[in-house]
């Protein structure tokens, strides 16, 4: 009797962990989304690195699960971006873990994210001997977030940054365009908003 009722305890804390997980991840989601779009440049860094150690607790709690990974490797992705110069290339290096540790777990999470921020680490990281930038394993890695979310604004964004880096704007005004009309995703507004924007400044700058 014992067992059952512990059996039958461990399957009702199931959803209880799925809630959680749910609600943190939503929550480091939108503080992204406010420090990637709605925060001044200056303050960006010291405000990564916070969400940084956020996400870190994040995946220690759930260390069989692919989403914290993935927004492990995002943040410090970001981070690095923010903080610039030599001291980023630790973090970038951490993300691409992070984000290798993703696709073991589950390659389809979240739609694909994982494949979508390698392959965009992979073409905006120096190349070697500094970094481990690579266009064709950046090619790679976001076709295959395509084929998981082929009407995604996020694939179809860095794609199109790719491809325009690449020197091919009209291929990559195809993909750019194709985010203004993406579907918008439920509870993030604040970042499909400021992807938009972004990806209307490349079809500009095309």
């Amino acid at each position: 009797m014992k067992v059952i009722i512990f059996l039958l305890t461990g399957l009702l804390a199931l959803p209880a962990l799925a809630a959680d997980l749910d609600t943190e991840l939503a929550g480091i989601q939108h503080r992204w989304a406010e420090i990637q779009y709605q925060m001044p440049e200056d303050e960006q860094e010291k405000a990564f690195e916070a969400l940084a150690e956020t996400t870190g607790e994040f995946v220690s709690r759930y260390p069989d699960r692919a989403e914290p990974l993935i927004w492990q490797g995002i943040v410090l992705s970001t981070y690095a971006g923010a903080k610039g110069g030599l001291g980023a290339l630790g973090l970038v290096k951490d993300a691409r873990k992070s984000l290798e540790a993703a696709l073991a777990i589950d390659p389809r999470s979240l739609e694909g994210s994982a494949y979508t921020s390698l392959g965009s680490l992979y073409y905006q990281v120096p190349g070697w001997p500094l970094g481990f930038g690579d266009d064709d394993k950046a090619r790679e890695y976001l076709q295959k977030a395509l084929a998981v979310n082929p009407d995604g604004i996020d694939p179809n964004y860095f794609f199109g940054d790719f491809l325009r880096d690449q020197d091919q704007p009209e291929q990559a005004r195809r993909y750019l365009e194709k985010v203004l009309e993406a579907p918008s995703r439920p509870g993030r507004e604040l970042a499909d908003t400021g992807r938009r924007d972004q990806a209307r400044r490349l079809l500009e700058q095309l």
